[in-house]
């Protein structure tokens, strides 16, 4: 499930901003980039654990004192890279004839890992701590809320797709009913072509061959764990809990109940419902890859 909050303060000698936001995933990950403050990364990481189940999400903390250029400081070797690789681009240069205007130092400065930013250095690192916790606290609100925005949009898709998931089997329901008596027709009809063309058969023997194959192309069951299938996936969307990955386990058993179907069906007409219904589980399921 997709979500985005940022925000930014400051208090107590520094200021801050903090981002968050995550794109689908099958599980939890959770990557965090923030200075070094004891306790800092760990608390953080147990609030939005507490707050997500699924997605993959970054949480980012940019942080400096409010007097500007402390807690900044020369790395020797990033300057040494980056003079060594401004050396050899103009060296490169002249070979060829060519005269590169003159480099400035606030051009260095400005290049990647020239410059880094350092723990932050503070006697006691607990106020700071809980001051960015707790506006920490804050944009995981925000963040949750938009996660649950879009949560009811595709749960209104879903319960949608599995009232057209309930409608198609009932309608096997209805033909599966329908074809009983004709099929009852067809095996006495069975019966007797094998009875005229096989005198020596054992009549008994051919009807419970005949039964055999009516019991492997009723779709009874089929259709009984479709409707129990569609009965549990709406209780799980009225469920206040995470429900990504239990919800999409049920689909594996829509998808295994649609396909028997089809290889059971025996008539195009149950096979055209059991390919509507796979078409439709299979949209229901890429839905649910953004449930968490």
């Amino acid at each position: 499930m997709t979500g985005f909050a940022a925000a930014s303060g400051h208090d107590l000698g520094h200021d801050w901003a903090w981002e968050i936001r995550s794109v689908n995933g099958k599980g939890l990950d959770l990557r965090l980039r923030m200075p070094e403050i004891e306790g800092l990364e760990a608390a953080a990481r147990g609030m939005v654990a507490a707050r997500a189940a699924r997605g993959n999400i970054q949480l980012n903390l940019r942080l400096g004192r409010v007097d500007a250029g402390e807690g900044m400081r020369l790395s020797g070797p990033g300057l040494a890279a980056a003079l060594a690789a401004l050396a050899e681009v103009e060296a490169r240069a002249a070979e060829r004839g060519m005269v590169l205007a003159p480099t400035s130092a606030a051009e260095v400065i400005s290049l990647r890992g020239v410059i880094e930013q350092g723990p932050v250095q503070t006697e006691d690192p607990g106020p700071l701590r809980t001051v960015l916790l707790t506006h920490l606290d804050r944009v995981l609100g925000e963040f949750v809320a938009m996660r649950r925005a879009e949560g009811a949009q595709i749960g209104a898709v879903i319960a949608a797709q599995l009232g057209r998931i309930e409608a198609l089997t009932e309608s096997a329901a209805t033909i599966a009913t329908a074809r009983k008596d004709d099929w009852a027709a067809q095996m006495r009809a069975n019966l007797a072509r094998v009875m005229e063309g096989a005198p020596g058969a054992d009549p008994d023997r051919v009807a419970q061959e005949l039964a055999l194959l009516a019991v492997k192309a009723d779709v009874t069951e089929e259709v009984d764990r479709l409707r129990a299938h569609v009965a549990a996936a709406r209780a799980l969307l009225a469920e206040a809990a995470p429900i990504g990955r239990r919800f999409d386990f049920l689909t594996q058993e829509f998808v295994r109940e649609a396909n028997t179907l089809c290889s059971k069906s025996g008539s195009s007409e149950l096979t055209a419902i059991g390919l509507d219904l796979k078409q439709v589980i299979d949209q229901m399921r890429e839905q649910i890859q953004n449930v968490e």
